[in-house]
């Protein structure tokens, strides 16, 4: 349904094996770590986040995808954007996380465009939601200038495995990004 998606830099794709290393490196990295809520950080866990995806269909209900975002020229891993649909299939969460040297040149922008057209367009969602730790403005920013709205504040509302974190959730509906289209 949407295994590959494609802008013109970027192919979103399936995670494969060869992907470890760089997804290892990168989800490692305290500079591109320290806003992320993910915990998939050792060798072990992200080999078996690799492996899980093997058999899931973006855009199913009840599926959280992680699509790979390399660059077209050589396929280099740069990135990955998380897709989650609910049982229902009606709504999904998206986040994305780049490597701290790919960040800064409009890819994540891209990425998630991609995965809201996809969603929206080809899923046939009506909501999709984000969140964001309010000290991080670059994914602030980024949400805002895709069209999502801020829907709430939540203070300490997680443990990021240090501290208790703030949230931020945003959202987008799919008569908006329509609307956006136009």
């Amino acid at each position: 349904m949407g295994d590959v998606l494609e802008t013109p830099r970027l192919r979103l794709r399936r995670l494969e094996a060869g992907d470890l290393e760089a997804m290892l490196a990168y989800r490692n990295d305290p500079e591109v770590a320290r806003y992320q809520t993910f915990r998939a950080r050792t060798r072990a866990e992200i080999a078996e986040l690799i492996r899980a995806q093997a058999a899931l269909v973006p855009g199913t209900p009840g599926s959280a995808f992680q699509y790979a975002v390399g660059l077209k020229a050589d396929d280099e891993l740069i990135g990955d954007v998380y897709f989650a649909v609910e049982p229902d299939g009606r709504q999904a969460e998206i986040g994305y996380t780049l490597a701290a040297g790919a960040q800064g040149h409009g890819y994540a922008t891209e990425a998630v465009r991609a995965v809201l057209a996809f969603g929206f367009e080809r899923a046939g969602l009506h909501r999709i939601t984000a969140g964001a730790d309010p000290r991080n403005l670059p994914s602030i920013r980024l949400l805002e200038r895709l069209g999502f709205r801020r829907e709430g504040y939540f203070p300490e509302s997680y443990w990021d495995g240090e501290m208790w974190t703030d949230d931020v959730r945003y959202a987008l509906l799919a008569r908006e990004w329509r609307a956006r289209a136009r």
